[in-house]
């Protein structure tokens, strides 16, 4: 049997009618699409490698033990792989209507958490297939990964006959209990094993424990309630969704030129999209702060393979009150640098690690309480969320053909009206920016602005007196 860790069950428990915590990917392509029947049959073939995705979230009695993972007696792939079609003249504003609406449906809790759609129509003869997956079954680097287990590296398709599977029954409600209070030993024993470290090694337990401190502090100091504005509140259980490309190339020009990191350079770009979206809205850049929660990957080279969410965060504020593309750059190198020296991320996974000896009842009713309490009072420590994930470098194929094109999509929740991701793919990197239909409905502004934001520092490369190495 197998438990949700305390961070995957969190994503479940924060989960609303309104706040809808499910990632997703749009892959395009050019070449005519295949058959929905091929599609189901490549699904199916490639199932075995995936058994996640014939699982659903059951829960333990009481809430006495984390949800776990158990097969669907009813799986049927009819209903996670579906098709449509978008009306003439499938232009990019229609996709993207179609994105908010398909984005604003919660997933199915009776069945296991995805859904993936053949969409044909696109201008010039182009379709896409969006991938839905639930946040408590994947991190972002883990979905890419799922992708890569689905599509192809040829592309010569081989055809592989889907291997034979029967559910495994449920386990009964008292051995998910007795399960449960397994885990919870086991993880007091992981906990306790440490213990002879802190002895024969008291000098490295104290750094540890003191940057672990520093980070926490920092956390708690980031995490002050910012002034009210437009980017953050209420929102409500309607999406929308915009996207924009920039060329990787283009990004590493200006990171080798101008210094830190192509993170550092996404940083500064979503920064510029937000200085443009706030100038539109009548709101001064100079006199509004900008947090993002910017997630940080855990895993480790051992865990490639774990699709769980292995993650932390730090909280940035993004520059939004520089103008200069390049000064607010610099800004953002020599922030990002900073906060990495705090150990914000490491005391965050600390904390994510100390969440599995915590009570799961305790989790679970405390995570409700507080959701609930945001519906009266959003929350305004958190203004936004920006992911950014490496895809792969190299074409991927889907029956003979060719992806074209990889865009990510992003949740929102409560008090945070905009989310933007941010996915690299074969030389190009992808903006998506999710929002709240009802009080963020200009996303698309923000997409093109960011990208626009990489387009001023690409001219500026060359124009700049190159300084020391």
């Amino acid at each position: 049997m197998e438990r949700l860790s305390a961070l995957d069950a969190e994503f479940l428990h924060v989960e609303d009618g309104v706040g809808h915590m499910h990632i997703a990917g749009v892959c395009t392509f050019d070449d005519p699409p295949p058959g929905f029947d091929e599609l189901l049959d490549l699904v199916a073939s490639k199932l075995h490698r995936i058994p996640r995705y014939r699982q659903r979230v059951r829960s333990v009695p009481l809430d006495l033990g984390r949800p776990v993972w158990a097969d669907d007696p009813h799986f049927d792939l009819g209903h996670h792989v579906r098709h449509t079609a978008l009306p003439a003249p499938g232009d990019d504003e229609t996709f993207r209507n179609l994105m908010g609406r398909l984005m604003s449906q919660q997933l199915d809790r009776e069945r296991p958490l995805w859904e993936a759609w053949l969409v044909e129509g696109l201008a010039g003869g182009r379709w896409a297939l969006v991938f839905k997956v639930h946040h408590c079954m994947v991190d972002g680097i883990a979905g890419v990964g799922l992708l890569a287990q689905l599509l192809d590296l040829d592309p010569e398709p081989v055809r592989v006959e889907p291997v034979p599977w029967a559910p495994e029954p449920e386990p009964a409600g008292a051995l998910k209990v007795l399960d449960a209070w397994q885990g919870a030993a086991e993880d007091v024993a992981r906990s306790v094993a440490q213990v002879p470290q802190l002895v024969t090694r008291p000098q490295v337990a104290v750094r540890e424990a003191l940057d672990t401190a520093r980070g926490l502090a920092r956390a708690a100091v980031s995490l002050r309630a910012a002034k009210p504005h437009s980017l953050g509140g209420e929102i409500g259980p309607h999406r929308v969704w915009a996207h924009a490309e920039a060329s990787l190339a283009d990004v590493k020009r200006v990171r080798r030129r101008f210094g830190g990191t192509v993170n550092d350079v996404v940083l500064a770009a979503v920064g510029g999209g937000f200085r443009e979206l706030l100038i539109s809205r009548d709101e001064d850049p100079a006199d509004t702060v900008v947090r993002s929660l910017v997630p940080v990957s855990t895993r480790h080279e051992d865990q490639r393979g774990v699709t769980t969410n292995r993650v932390s965060m730090l909280l940035y504020e993004l520059p939004v009150q520089v103008a200069d593309p390049v000064e607010r750059l610099e800004l953002v190198i020599e922030q990002v640098a900073d906060l990495k020296a705090s150990h914000m991320a490491e005391a965050g996974d600390a904390v994510t690690r100390l969440g599995d000896l915590a009570p799961p009842m305790l989790m679970s009713t405390v995570s409700r309480l507080v959701v609930r309490a945001m519906h009266r009072l959003p929350q305004r420590s958190v203004t936004t969320v920006t992911t950014n994930v490496p895809g792969p470098q190299f074409p991927l194929y889907c029956l003979g053909r060719r992806m074209t094109a990889y865009w990510p999509y992003v949740p929102i929740t409560h008090g945070v009206r905009i989310g933007t991701a941010i996915l690299s793919y074969d030389g190009q990197l992808s903006f998506g920016v999710t929002g709240d239909r009802e009080t963020a409905p200009d996303v698309d502004l923000l997409a093109h602005a960011t990208t626009a934001s990489i387009t001023e520092l690409v001219g500026r490369v060359d124009l700049e007196v190159p300084g020391p190495p």
